[in-house]
């Protein structure tokens, strides 16, 4: 009989396949990707790096279908992405992914507490608050839940950004320099707790950075040069 753990870590969550991104301006066309392959299977942590202007965001956007290739495919959990329609595409990131960005994307208006039920609300979830209130505590701000962005350091902010992304149980986390916009002792903080909550929820981990040391704590690097794939480690 097959382990089933075994087999769901061997499971491939993202397939790639020649995918290519091109633009077209004054006439004159740009490819920003270069008919790039590779697989992540369930569980794993892999970094994407490269200088600026190498495709890494553009590469992001693509796997989270929030922006259209050329030519190509990208299937998560067996599901080709584009074969779906914006609302299509929409649905499945609900079901399958959570983000984290540089610059928060926390929406002022909202508490701390808001910010991370949200997710959950929109999904349908009957236990939003519970649930919001015991990812919030986990990530140390239980006791900031009724503070705006705008009254909570830019740590406090990304943590609040990290505990939105992990509250629905996503199967794919991406997360797009997600300690850009932070001093280095804070954003080593933030990154302790993304990877933590990364170990203790089996969540695939796919994180944009241009940091090497942070690359390497992760189980594998896609290096992209000039919209070409050039080491996959």
């Amino acid at each position: 009989m097959q382990d089933s753990s075994i087999s769901l870590i061997s499971k491939t969550i993202v397939s790639v396949e020649q995918l290519r991104k091109s633009l077209t301006h004054e006439g004159v066309s740009l490819t920003i990707l270069h008919d790039i392959s590779f697989e992540i299977k369930n569980g794993e942590s892999v970094a994407i790096v490269g200088c600026s202007g190498s495709g890494k965001s553009t590469l992001l956007g693509l796997l989270a279908g929030l922006d259209t290739p050329t030519a190509g495919r990208v299937s998560i959990n067996g599901e080709d992405i584009f074969s779906l329609d914006e609302d299509g595409r929409a649905a499945l990131r609900g079901r399958n992914m959570g983000f984290v960005f540089q610059s928060f994307q926390l929406l002022p208006m909202l508490t701390a507490l808001e910010n991370v039920m949200l997710p959950l609300e929109l999904l349908g979830g009957q236990d939003a608050r519970s649930r919001a209130l015991s990812i919030l505590e986990r990530v140390g701000l239980g006791h900031r839940v009724a503070h705006y962005p705008r009254q909570l350091s830019g740590g406090e902010q990304q943590r609040v950004a990290i505990a939105r992304a992990f509250v629905t149980e996503p199967a794919l986390l991406l997360a797009d320099e997600p300690t850009g916009n932070l001093d280095s002792a804070t954003g080593a903080t933030v990154i302790e707790l993304l990877f933590a909550l990364n170990r203790e929820r089996g969540t695939t981990l796919i994180l944009v950075t241009h940091d090497t040391a942070l690359a390497q704590r992760c189980g594998r690097i896609l290096h992209l040069d000039a919209g070409g794939l050039v080491v996959s480690a």
